[in-house]
């Protein structure tokens, strides 16, 4: 379909031509030049998921002006999520932002998931059509619907617009450069309706919206189209991404994305459709996050509107001079904001929170179990349970958490340094299998420091850093109540944890498996925000976390020994005795006061050349799971009064005497009735003989 008017248009001028070349007699050269149509040039620039971040904003101006005093008739479009991350939006719901995003000329904007954030506070979105009413420039969504809005429902124009006005919302618009029509239409991910607040706005499927869209441009003439969406580069397949969107829908030639946080360096070209048929060229660019990058893309149509060459990359906002003026406006705005950091939360630090690295303690955030740490995670998981009730463990990659906490009173600048990325939290599905080897990742490195070291909650673990990587985890499990029970293989838990770590940062490929796999969902929140709301809603403002052992570093040393109950059947072999009883069998999940179990005898190698000592530590193997005792201990008290009673002592692989296990109990016995049976034989023998003699006599 694309490019068909302009065929019968390039027909037409065809046959004027040669009227007049056959007239007035042109030379053939001059015909020719007349005759070829230059291919068309379009720059776009982009910006997504700012998320408040508001303070780079005037230095973004200046890298917006240095690309458009190159290319004068360059597009802006904004991909969402201006909305929720720091104190700017807390402070100003989006207002701060909006000055200046105002000084920018933006094109066109759509909205992200977080612009739906205050629906259910205010009952609408009456904070967002207050952004929307004093915004110059114009908002579009193909698949929302404001109709039944109270607040934005009288902005809404459902149509595509050939002549757009600011503050007003639009399927799509229709923008003219240098004389060429560009269709472009806005699409948000339906993931909004689990993660944010829509109320009674609607989000439709997003495919539907832009077969609808793309139809509607063909039909007005228009074969050159962008899709300006929120639906993330490449993530959950279950709503729709823009790698989906592209091979579904033909006829989109850009889509510039938002709502992954994906920092894509070049753009990514799609020129097959779903099932691997050849397609016209889609390009996908997305600009990373917090207004860190400009992105420019440069795109050349033929005249069939196809794109034939695309370039793009991102621009380093940091390094540009902050805009004079833009920094004006940014300073009333920022008075307030830094008068609001010093605010106390509520919350009180029963002691200091330190954030130890080893340059300055024997312990780090990147290498061991730390209080703050615990503290962080545990917030993860609690504000996590709210929406999801079945997640049970919480992960914090001990490079994201950046600052320490005082004692006394905490405040909001406090929280916020503590965790100043403004993540968003995520939820993954993952297999015990898989948990175990993000462990073996977390660990690789211990003892030295590593920015992916994992703080948890909801669970524990241990691990031996004298081992080699990979084969270091020697337990992991799961709290349940106040019990904790063996991570399963096979089994799947919900885990929370940032969205830079459930995308498989800091090399983590099974996150990354999981994301690419659609096992990641975002929960709609901000993670300073559940910090601070957990320390003054969830512990009444007290805060003194400690440190618990969920992380231990055995060092080459044994676990603390368990008691688990003993078996019916005293006589196990090897293979039996690799059963799958709790670490903690008492359940109270400390390890603490349980009966200690009897010495077992050391492990020796197998049949096969393998040092069971060695590969399976402690007799535990890779699921952590503890075998039943050997055979001999009933779970009898058995008091020896420090002696060493009726143990046997073996020697070990490096001839060093260690305690063996207890003599059974049916040894002894055989030896008493043994002995018994001697004595009444001997008895009965002398009895015999005395009368005999008796009788003789």
């Amino acid at each position: 379909m694309k490019g068909k008017n302009r065929f019968k248009f390039s027909m037409s001028a065809a046959v004027i031509i040669t009227i007049l070349s056959s007239s007035i007699a042109l030379p053939t050269s001059t015909y020719a030049a007349e005759e070829k149509v230059e291919n068309f040039s379009l720059t776009i620039m982009h910006m997504n998921d700012t998320h408040a971040h508001v303070e780079p904003l005037p230095k973004m101006i200046t890298a917006i002006e240095e690309v458009r005093a190159q290319n004068p008739d360059a597009l802006l479009l904004n991909a969402g999520d201006v909305f929720s991350g720091t104190l700017y939006f807390n402070k100003f719901q989006g207002q701060a932002d909006l000055a200046l995003l105002n000084m920018m000329n933006i094109d066109a904007m759509t909205f992200g998931n977080h612009e739906f954030d205050l629906g259910s506070s205010e009952n609408g979105h009456q904070s967002l059509s207050a952004f929307i009413e004093k915004a110059n420039f114009p908002f579009i969504s193909a698949n929302v619907d404001f109709s039944g809005d109270p607040f934005v429902g009288n902005k809404v124009s459902n149509i595509f617009a050939e002549d757009a006005q600011d503050s007003n919302v639009y399927d799509g618009i229709v923008k003219e450069v240098n004389g060429e029509k560009i269709g472009i239409f806005g699409l948000t991910t339906e993931e909004t309706l689990e993660t944010s607040s829509p109320v009674n706005a609607q989000i439709t499927n997003y495919a539907a919206e832009a077969e609808r869209a793309v139809k509607t441009f063909e039909d007005i003439g228009i074969d050159k189209v962008i899709a300006l969406t929120h639906l993330g580069y490449d993530s959950n397949p279950a709503v729709g991404n823009d790698l989906m969107l592209a091979e579904q829908v033909d006829g989109i030639d850009v889509i510039v994305g938002g709502h992954s946080h994906t920092k894509l360096e070049q753009p990514t070209v799609v020129n097959t459709d779903e099932n691997g048929a050849p397609k016209d060229p889609t390009v996908i660019v997305q600009g990373y996050q917090y207004a860190q990058n400009l992105g420019e893309l440069h795109v050349e149509f033929n005249e069939q509107g196809q794109v034939v060459s695309s370039e793009g990359h991102l621009i380093d906002v940091e390094g540009k001079t902050a805009d004079p003026e833009a920094s004006q406006v940014l300073a009333s705005y920022k008075a307030e904001v830094d008068e609001m950091s010093n605010q106390e939360t509520g919350a009180v630090a029963q002691k200091p929170l330190t954030n130890p690295r080893l340059s300055d303690s024997n312990v780090s955030v990147r290498a061991n179990e730390t209080a703050l740490g615990n503290l962080i995670t545990d917030a993860m998981l609690v504000k996590a349970q709210e929406k999801m009730p079945e997640v049970s463990i919480a992960i914090q990659n001990g490079g994201g958490i950046r600052a320490a906490i005082d004692q006394g009173p905490i405040t909001v600048g406090e929280v916020i340094t503590v965790l100043p990325f403004g993540n968003d939290p995520a939820v993954v599905k993952l297999s015990g299998d898989e948990i175990k080897q993000i462990l073996e990742y977390s660990v690789r490195l211990a003892p030295e420091e590593s920015g992916g070291f994992l703080q948890v909650a909801g669970m524990k673990f241990s691990y031996d850093s004298t081992k080699e990587a990979g084969s270091r985890i020697v337990s992991m499990q799961v709290k349940n109540g106040d019990v904790y029970t063996d991570i399963q293989p096979n089994q799947t838990y919900l885990v929370t944890t940032n969205n830079f770590t459930a995308k498989g940062g800091d090399g983590y490929d099974v996150f990354a498996n999981a994301y690419a796999e659609g096992r990641v969902q975002d929960l709609g929140e901000i993670d300073w925000e559940q910090f601070r709301d957990y320390m003054v809603e969830d512990l009444n403002g007290v805060v003194d976390p400690v440190i618990e052992g969920r992380i231990t570093d055995l060092l080459g040393e044994k676990p603390e020994p368990v008691n688990p109950a003993e078996p019916e059947e005293p006589q196990l072999d090897d293979e039996d005795s690799k059963g799958d009883d709790s670490a903690d069998p008492n359940g109270d999940g400390d390890n603490k006061d349980d009966q200690p179990q009897q010495p077992q005898e050391e492990p020796k190698d197998d049949d096969k050349g393998n040092n069971t000592k060695d590969d399976n530590k402690d007799h535990q193997d890779n699921t952590g799971t503890t075998p039943p005792p050997s055979a001999g201990n009933n779970g009898g008290n058995n008091s020896n009064n420090g002696s060493d009673g009726n143990i046997v002592k073996v020697a070990d692989d490096n001839d060093n005497v260690v305690k063996g296990k207890q003599l059974p109990n049916t040894a002894t016995n055989m030896f008493t009735y043994m002995l018994t049976g001697a004595v009444l034989l001997a008895a009965g023998a002398v009895l015999y003989l005395f009368k005999r003699k008796k009788a003789k006599a």
